[in-house]
């Protein structure tokens, strides 16, 4: 019975996403809304709308794929097969789940790999935003890969050895060792992670940043470091994010971003990243990934050592990395209600972080930075609502723009 109910998940959580982007596509024909018009002139709105199709395209088949592979893995025994090379590896149960779960990785990294370089080379490329070359493009994934396989190498290397010492209390005990690791891995990603592909400068003196800083000290908020991050050379969209806490905590600007808006529309874009801030959304989502992935730990410990979990999968005997496959599997419908309720929080945070900047002065010019970086990724004006429902963690542009104007 189990067997049949993740079969039953897999094939409905595709026909899900084939559903939503079946409607995406028919609601990209509706006209452009009055307060949008100008964003787009028809020879642009056409190419986003290729653009789009293109995308939806390439996630189908990919989608198809990955759907095809897993109900493959499960139909011909896949997964006992993994964990028969495991058991022939080691017998030790950490070594076991690192050579297991190494396989699915490469499994899956050469999977996505072709549509990746697809994606980068062809889609990107035709509509003019890709910028990396192929030499970046290979160091980025295997410096990508590499970092991937330390962290999952660590974690799952850690809660697999806390298993076999406190199985008792495991679940509690992993959860705050992985706990620590990750809130230590965000303290120092722009230290640590994000000199691995980029060059950040600090934001030299000037008309900008003496317009941040006036902002900043106006709304009474220390803000000693504000960066420049070389994003124009992958590609040529624009971006600006909030990174860190406490004596971490930074503005970081893509360059794109500074070709294509001006000082004020700049200064709204970081208002809105300070709203951010001011409203404790970093802390209120650590917060909320540490609650869920808590319960996640409690749920998997109560079928760790089941053999009706192991069979599932076809296999006779149970062990960890066999368990945690088919609980994962049949954790995706609690993850799909979970991430309905964060979208809803996220949304209702970027709507948060909006009002600070409109209530501030930044309202047109906020609008203003809006519209000019959606026509320069070719966003998609007219997105079905089930979609911004299921999928989108901000409000979109017709919302955010009616809102702060």
């Amino acid at each position: 019975m189990l067997y049949w109910i993740i079969i039953t998940i897999v094939v409905a959580e595709f026909i899900y996403s084939v559903v939503l982007s079946v409607l995406n596509r028919r609601a990209s024909h509706n006209p452009i809304p009055n307060l949008l018009e100008g964003v787009y002139n028809q020879e642009a709105y056409k190419k986003q709308q290729a653009y789009s199709r293109e995308n939806a395209r390439a996630g189908l088949v990919s989608s198809c794929i990955d759907t095809a592979l897993l109900l493959g893995l499960f139909a011909l025994g896949g997964f006992c097969w993994f964990d028969g090379v495991a058991r022939g590896v080691s017998s030790d149960a950490v070594v076991m789940a690192l050579v297991y779960f190494g396989m699915f990785y490469l499994v899956d990294w050469f999977v996505g790999l072709p549509f990746s370089v697809y994606s980068t080379f062809h889609i990107e490329e035709k509509y003019g935003f890709n910028r990396t070359t192929p030499w970046l493009f290979v160091t980025d994934t295997l410096k990508g890969m590499l970092i991937s396989i330390l962290l999952y190498a660590l974690l799952i290397g850690v809660v697999v050895w806390i298993y076999g010492q406190i199985p008792q209390y495991f679940w509690l005990v992993a959860w705050g060792v992985l706990s620590v690791i990750m809130l230590v891995l965000q303290f120092f990603y722009s230290d640590v992670i994000v000199p691995l592909f980029n060059k950040q400068t600090p934001l030299p003196a000037g008309e900008l940043r003496s317009a941040i800083e006036t902002f900043a000290q106006q709304v009474d908020f220390k803000l000693d470091n504000i960066y420049v991050i070389d994003g124009s050379k992958r590609s040529s969209k624009a971006n600006a994010y909030f990174t860190g806490f406490g004596a971490k905590k930074r503005v970081v600007l893509y360059d794109t971003l500074m070709e294509q808006l001006t000082t004020e529309e700049i200064v709204a874009v970081l208002a809105h990243e300070i709203g951010h801030y001011k409203h404790r959304h970093i802390v209120k989502g650590i917060i909320s990934a540490l609650v869920t992935n808590l319960v996640m730990f409690y749920l998997f410990s109560l079928v760790i050592d089941s053999r009706e979990i192991a069979a599932a999968a076809g296999c006779s005997e149970a062990s960890f990395h066999i368990n945690m496959t088919v609980f994962m599997l049949l954790f995706t419908p609690i993850q799909v209600v979970t991430s309905l309720i964060g979208n809803v929080v996220s949304r209702r945070h970027e709507w948060q972080a909006d009002e600070f900047a409109r209530v501030h002065g930044m309202g047109k010019a906020l609008g203003s930075a809006l519209r000019k970086m959606s026509a320069k990724s070719l966003s998609n004006l007219t997105p079905h609502p089930a979609v911004v429902f299921t999928q989108y963690s901000h409000p979109t542009l017709l919302q955010r723009v009616e809102h702060v104007e």
